[in-house]
């Protein structure tokens, strides 16, 4: 499954077992030093590799819903990493973590499941799993040229096509709640940034952790 953007010669495909390697390594050159609750909590340098991340990533790859960009080389321009959220599943993922000696990473998951705790989104829209945009990660040398709307509009496709009734994202940065919210995102719930300790407030212009959710029809 794929589609083009013929104005940049980008081609949105699967992320095929064969590149997640390629897929790592994409993300620790971007996504993973440039999000705001990473960077201010300084769980990794550029480029560096980041165990207990990269598993959440390559779990997340293995479910087979995320999607890449790629250019008309074949280089990884930009990455929407996709995964299956069921009920229950969350609570036994947080046990898991809390096993984890990486105090850095729990920091930032315990933030995470602390917005979600908010508000129970299975019961609110009456499902028993949601298709979660957990990861939107543009190469650096390519930003600016709307690829993370791309990536949302083909995630929803996808999300459409496997037939989820509701998406969820946690939004921790500006750019990321710009895209949500062009998309049709709603808040369900935040955590704004000044209610953090000093030492883990991410800088501005990012405000907020937020919890965002958009029916599908």
């Amino acid at each position: 499954m794929s589609s083009s953007s013929s104005e940049d010669c980008f081609t949105i495909v699967d992320v095929p077992e064969n590149r997640y390697d390629e897929a790592i390594h994409h993300l620790r050159w971007n996504f993973f030093a440039d999000e705001p609750l990473n960077n201010a909590i300084g769980l990794c340098a550029r480029g560096e590799s980041q165990r207990a991340l990269e598993r959440h990533c390559l779990l997340t790859l293995k479910q087979g819903y995320s999607r890449m960009l790629v250019d008309k080389k074949g280089a990884i321009a930009g990455m929407a990493l996709n995964g299956i959220l069921k009920k229950g599943e969350r609570e036994e993922e947080e046990r898991r973590f809390d096993e984890l000696d990486d105090e850095k990473f729990k920091m930032i998951m315990k933030l995470l499941y602390k917005v979600n705790d908010k508000v129970d989104l299975f019961a609110k829209y009456d499902v028993d799993e949601l298709f979660e945009c957990r990861i939107l990660s543009v190469d650096a040398n390519y930003r600016g040229k709307g690829l993370a709307s791309i990536l949302m509009d083909d995630s929803e496709k996808v999300a459409k096509n496997a037939g989820f009734k509701v998406c969820k994202a946690d939004a921790t940065s500006a750019f990321s709640l710009k895209v949500y919210l062009k998309h049709g995102y709603q808040v369900e719930a935040e955590i704004l940034y000044t209610e953090l300790d000093k030492s883990i407030r991410p800088a501005p212009p990012h405000q907020a952790l937020k919890l965002m959710v958009k029916l599908l029809d």
